[in-house]
Protein backbone atom coordinates (compact mmCIF):
# COMPACT_ATOMS: atom_id res chain seq x y z
CA UNK A 1 0.00 0.00 0.00
CA UNK A 2 2.93 2.40 0.73
CA UNK A 3 4.52 1.84 -2.72
CA UNK A 4 1.27 2.60 -4.60
CA UNK A 5 0.92 5.61 -2.66
CA UNK A 6 4.06 6.83 -3.94
CA UNK A 7 3.20 6.42 -6.99
CA UNK A 8 0.26 8.11 -7.12
CA UNK A 9 2.19 11.54 -5.85
CA UNK A 10 4.07 11.74 -8.86
CA UNK A 11 2.30 13.15 -11.28
CA UNK A 12 3.72 15.18 -14.66
CA UNK A 13 2.23 18.76 -15.04
CA UNK A 14 0.91 18.81 -18.82
CA UNK A 15 2.60 22.51 -19.26
CA UNK A 16 5.69 24.55 -17.61
CA UNK A 17 3.03 27.17 -16.70
CA UNK A 18 1.73 24.51 -14.27
CA UNK A 19 4.58 25.15 -12.54
CA UNK A 20 5.58 27.50 -9.92
CA UNK A 21 7.78 29.96 -12.13
CA UNK A 22 7.42 26.98 -14.76
CA UNK A 23 8.25 29.77 -17.87
CA UNK A 24 11.03 31.06 -16.18
CA UNK A 25 12.47 27.60 -15.91
CA UNK A 26 11.69 26.43 -19.53
CA UNK A 27 13.05 29.88 -20.58
CA UNK A 28 16.24 29.58 -18.72
CA UNK A 29 16.15 26.03 -20.12
CA UNK A 30 16.15 26.87 -23.71
CA UNK A 31 19.04 29.33 -23.01
CA UNK A 32 21.16 26.60 -21.93
CA UNK A 33 20.15 24.50 -25.17
CA UNK A 34 20.40 27.06 -27.37
CA UNK A 35 24.00 26.60 -28.00
CA UNK A 36 24.05 23.13 -28.76
CA UNK A 37 21.13 23.00 -30.99
CA UNK A 38 23.22 23.41 -34.21
CA UNK A 39 25.94 20.51 -33.14
CA UNK A 40 22.37 17.89 -32.77
CA UNK A 41 22.38 15.89 -35.72
CA UNK A 42 20.54 13.06 -37.92
CA UNK A 43 16.80 12.03 -38.94
CA UNK A 44 14.99 11.99 -36.06
CA UNK A 45 14.24 13.72 -32.55
CA UNK A 46 12.40 12.57 -29.82
CA UNK A 47 10.66 15.10 -27.56
CA UNK A 48 9.70 12.67 -25.08
CA UNK A 49 6.91 14.59 -22.29
CA UNK A 50 4.71 17.58 -22.21
CA UNK A 51 8.14 19.96 -20.61
CA UNK A 52 9.92 18.58 -23.58
CA UNK A 53 7.57 19.27 -26.19
CA UNK A 54 7.19 23.12 -25.71
CA UNK A 55 10.93 23.67 -25.70
CA UNK A 56 12.27 25.39 -28.43
CA UNK A 57 14.36 23.49 -30.61
CA UNK A 58 13.86 24.90 -33.83
CA UNK A 59 17.62 25.51 -34.14
CA UNK A 60 18.31 21.67 -33.82
CA UNK A 61 19.56 20.29 -37.25
CA UNK A 62 17.06 17.41 -37.55
CA UNK A 63 14.04 18.52 -38.80
CA UNK A 64 11.90 15.38 -38.03
CA UNK A 65 10.73 16.18 -34.41
CA UNK A 66 8.17 13.57 -32.96
CA UNK A 67 6.35 14.85 -29.47
CA UNK A 68 5.53 11.94 -27.95
CA UNK A 69 3.39 11.74 -24.67
CA UNK A 70 0.30 9.91 -22.93
CA UNK A 71 -2.11 12.33 -24.04
CA UNK A 72 -2.12 16.10 -25.39
CA UNK A 73 -3.72 17.46 -29.19
CA UNK A 74 0.41 18.24 -29.76
CA UNK A 75 1.60 14.80 -29.46
CA UNK A 76 2.41 12.96 -32.59
CA UNK A 77 2.61 9.39 -30.50
CA UNK A 78 0.51 9.08 -27.93
CA UNK A 79 2.43 6.04 -26.01
CA UNK A 80 3.40 5.00 -22.53
CA UNK A 81 7.13 7.06 -22.59
CA UNK A 82 8.72 4.09 -20.74
CA UNK A 83 7.28 1.73 -23.54
CA UNK A 84 8.59 3.47 -26.70
CA UNK A 85 6.90 2.14 -30.16
CA UNK A 86 10.48 2.07 -32.01
CA UNK A 87 12.70 -0.03 -33.04
CA UNK A 88 16.01 -0.64 -31.55
CA UNK A 89 18.56 2.01 -32.65
CA UNK A 90 16.06 3.69 -34.59
CA UNK A 91 16.60 7.52 -33.24
CA UNK A 92 19.16 10.05 -33.32
CA UNK A 93 18.66 12.20 -30.39
CA UNK A 94 15.95 12.42 -27.27
CA UNK A 95 15.14 15.27 -25.17
CA UNK A 96 13.92 14.03 -21.74
CA UNK A 97 13.12 17.80 -20.25
CA UNK A 98 12.76 17.08 -16.58
CA UNK A 99 11.40 13.66 -17.65
CA UNK A 100 13.21 11.63 -14.85
CA UNK A 101 11.78 14.00 -12.45
CA UNK A 102 8.21 12.81 -13.07
CA UNK A 103 8.65 9.04 -14.01
CA UNK A 104 7.36 6.19 -11.61
CA UNK A 105 10.81 4.50 -12.53
CA UNK A 106 13.47 6.82 -13.78
CA UNK A 107 16.02 4.14 -14.81
CA UNK A 108 13.52 2.27 -16.82
CA UNK A 109 12.95 5.72 -18.92
CA UNK A 110 16.60 5.78 -19.55
CA UNK A 111 17.10 1.98 -20.53
CA UNK A 112 14.41 2.51 -23.09
CA UNK A 113 15.67 5.52 -24.78
CA UNK A 114 18.71 3.60 -24.62
CA UNK A 115 17.42 1.19 -26.09
CA UNK A 116 16.10 3.15 -29.50
CA UNK A 117 19.09 5.39 -29.64
CA UNK A 118 21.28 4.93 -32.55
CA UNK A 119 25.04 4.78 -31.44
CA UNK A 120 26.74 7.89 -30.46
CA UNK A 121 23.31 9.18 -30.60
CA UNK A 122 22.41 12.19 -28.24
CA UNK A 123 20.62 12.51 -25.49
CA UNK A 124 19.70 15.96 -23.32
CA UNK A 125 18.27 15.66 -19.81
CA UNK A 126 17.01 18.09 -17.72
CA UNK A 127 15.60 18.40 -14.05
CA UNK A 128 15.27 20.16 -10.70
CA UNK A 129 18.36 20.20 -8.24
CA UNK A 130 17.91 19.36 -5.04
CA UNK A 131 21.49 21.36 -3.81
CA UNK A 132 19.10 24.46 -4.40
CA UNK A 133 16.53 26.91 -3.29
CA UNK A 134 14.11 24.53 -4.27
CA UNK A 135 15.44 21.63 -2.68
CA UNK A 136 15.70 23.48 0.68
CA UNK A 137 12.07 24.45 0.34
CA UNK A 138 11.11 20.30 -0.51
CA UNK A 139 12.19 19.96 2.85
CA UNK A 140 11.04 22.40 5.07
CA UNK A 141 7.38 23.91 3.77
CA UNK A 142 4.87 21.69 4.27
CA UNK A 143 2.83 23.19 1.60
CA UNK A 144 5.20 21.82 -1.17
CA UNK A 145 4.57 18.38 0.08
CA UNK A 146 0.78 19.22 -0.90
CA UNK A 147 1.21 20.29 -4.47
CA UNK A 148 -0.26 17.64 -6.56
CA UNK A 149 2.74 17.35 -9.15
CA UNK A 150 5.18 15.68 -6.59
CA UNK A 151 8.39 16.35 -7.91
CA UNK A 152 11.73 14.06 -7.31
CA UNK A 153 15.04 15.98 -7.22
CA UNK A 154 18.72 13.57 -8.42
CA UNK A 155 21.63 15.21 -7.64
CA UNK A 156 23.62 16.00 -10.86
CA UNK A 157 26.59 13.15 -9.34
CA UNK A 158 24.03 10.71 -9.37
CA UNK A 159 22.52 11.25 -12.96
CA UNK A 160 26.23 11.39 -14.28
CA UNK A 161 26.57 7.83 -12.94
CA UNK A 162 23.60 6.39 -14.26
CA UNK A 163 24.67 7.52 -17.73
CA UNK A 164 28.39 6.15 -17.27
CA UNK A 165 27.14 2.91 -16.28
CA UNK A 166 24.93 3.02 -19.63
CA UNK A 167 28.32 4.06 -21.48
CA UNK A 168 27.50 7.55 -22.51
CA UNK A 169 29.88 10.54 -23.17
CA UNK A 170 28.76 13.37 -21.04
CA UNK A 171 29.95 16.06 -23.30
CA UNK A 172 28.01 18.96 -21.22
CA UNK A 173 26.26 19.28 -17.61
CA UNK A 174 25.71 22.14 -15.58
CA UNK A 175 23.42 23.63 -12.77
CA UNK A 176 21.90 26.83 -13.56
CA UNK A 177 18.54 29.38 -12.70
CA UNK A 178 19.75 30.17 -8.92
CA UNK A 179 16.29 32.46 -8.01
CA UNK A 180 13.32 30.64 -9.30
CA UNK A 181 11.47 33.74 -9.34
CA UNK A 182 13.45 35.58 -11.33
CA UNK A 183 13.50 35.54 -15.20
CA UNK A 184 17.27 35.10 -15.64
CA UNK A 185 17.89 37.86 -18.51
CA UNK A 186 19.90 40.18 -17.69
CA UNK A 187 18.81 42.90 -19.74
CA UNK A 188 22.79 43.70 -20.50
CA UNK A 189 22.85 41.97 -23.93
CA UNK A 190 25.16 39.31 -22.41
CA UNK A 191 23.66 35.95 -23.98
CA UNK A 192 25.99 33.75 -21.91
CA UNK A 193 23.58 31.70 -20.03
CA UNK A 194 24.38 32.06 -15.85
CA UNK A 195 25.27 28.43 -14.33
CA UNK A 196 25.49 28.22 -10.42
CA UNK A 197 26.55 25.31 -8.16
CA UNK A 198 23.32 25.70 -6.52
CA UNK A 199 21.10 26.35 -9.48
CA UNK A 200 17.73 25.32 -9.34
CA UNK A 201 17.70 23.47 -12.12
CA UNK A 202 20.02 20.93 -14.47
CA UNK A 203 20.95 19.93 -17.92
CA UNK A 204 23.01 17.06 -19.31
CA UNK A 205 24.43 16.82 -22.34
CA UNK A 206 25.37 12.80 -23.74
CA UNK A 207 25.97 11.04 -26.57
CA UNK A 208 25.63 6.76 -26.67
CA UNK A 209 29.12 5.60 -27.00
CA UNK A 210 29.86 1.62 -28.36
CA UNK A 211 33.41 1.45 -27.12
CA UNK A 212 34.13 1.59 -23.27
CA UNK A 213 35.16 4.74 -22.36
CA UNK A 214 37.31 3.02 -19.76
CA UNK A 215 39.38 0.22 -20.68
CA UNK A 216 40.46 -2.76 -18.64
CA UNK A 217 44.23 -2.69 -18.49
CA UNK A 218 44.04 -6.33 -17.80
CA UNK A 219 42.05 -7.55 -20.43
CA UNK A 220 44.30 -5.43 -22.64
CA UNK A 221 47.38 -7.27 -21.76
CA UNK A 222 45.78 -10.39 -22.36
CA UNK A 223 44.79 -9.03 -25.99
CA UNK A 224 48.20 -7.77 -26.48
CA UNK A 225 50.14 -9.92 -29.47
CA UNK A 226 52.56 -12.16 -28.58
CA UNK A 227 55.97 -10.77 -30.87
CA UNK A 228 57.95 -12.38 -28.79
CA UNK A 229 57.04 -16.34 -29.44
CA UNK A 230 56.79 -15.48 -32.84
CA UNK A 231 60.42 -13.74 -33.27
CA UNK A 232 61.63 -16.96 -31.36
CA UNK A 233 59.88 -19.39 -33.80
CA UNK A 234 61.65 -17.36 -36.98
CA UNK A 235 65.01 -17.89 -35.09
CA UNK A 236 64.62 -21.25 -34.54
CA UNK A 237 64.01 -21.85 -38.79
CA UNK A 238 66.74 -19.73 -39.82
CA UNK A 239 68.98 -21.76 -37.55
CA UNK A 240 67.92 -25.13 -39.05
Amino acid sequence: MRAEHSVKQIIAPVSWAELPWGEYYRAALERQLEPWWPKVFGLHLLKIGHLSTEIDSRSCLIRHQVNIGLQGENMNVITDPHYLPFATKSVDACLLSHMLTYSIDPHWLLREVDRVLIDDGWLIISGFNPMSLLGLRKVISPVYRQLPCKAQMFSMFRQLDWLRLLNYEVLYHTNFHTLPWQSGSNGNGDSKPATSMFGCLNVIIARKRTIPLTLNPMRATLLRPKFNRALGAVKNFHRR
